[in-house]
């Protein structure tokens, strides 16, 4: 092993503000792929400090560890991903990201409209929910999530 592409769990957690027991479910996850020391000890890419904060900005967006998983199978491994790989990964999740970022707009004006009239209740609300009405199409927050 050449020493300076490989680091210890320990350096990736500083690295990263990741906790070493999140590494290890990362690890176990199959998101990240360490190797071992002479002395049996967990080394890690260099790179895959990008994988964590990958992983992190991800979690941030919303994406479940699946989704997360299958866009990190799309990356080398063995090797740090290049300008390409990311820019596969930024189109593979384009859709998904302009998803969540549509349901947050409409969360957003949905709680401007309801907060602003002062009731703060759906089941009161002559504007918006005039009889319950939405009780007819199910539950939960059928202004916002439609489906």
């Amino acid at each position: 092993m050449v020493e300076d592409r490989f680091i210890s769990i320990g350096d990736l957690s500083r690295r990263t503000g990741v906790a070493v027991s999140a590494i290890r479910f990362y690890e176990e996850k199959g998101l990240l792929t360490s190797l071992r020391s002479r002395g049996n000890q967990r080394r890690f890419l260099r790179s895959d400090i990008r994988r964590v904060s990958f992983i992190l900005i991800a979690q941030k967006l919303g994406l479940a560890l699946a989704e997360i998983e299958r866009e990190l199978s799309l990356l080398p491994q063995g090797r740090t991903p290049t300008l390409g790989d990311w820019e596969r990964i930024s189109r593979s999740m384009r859709a998904s990201i302009d998803a969540n970022i549509a349901l947050l707009e409409l969360t957003r004006r949905k709680l401007e409209e309801c907060i602003g009239c002062g009731c703060l209740s759906l089941r009161k609300c002559q504007l918006y929910n005039a009889n319950d009405g939405a009780a007819a199409h199910g539950p939960g927050p059928r202004f916002v999530l439609k489906g």
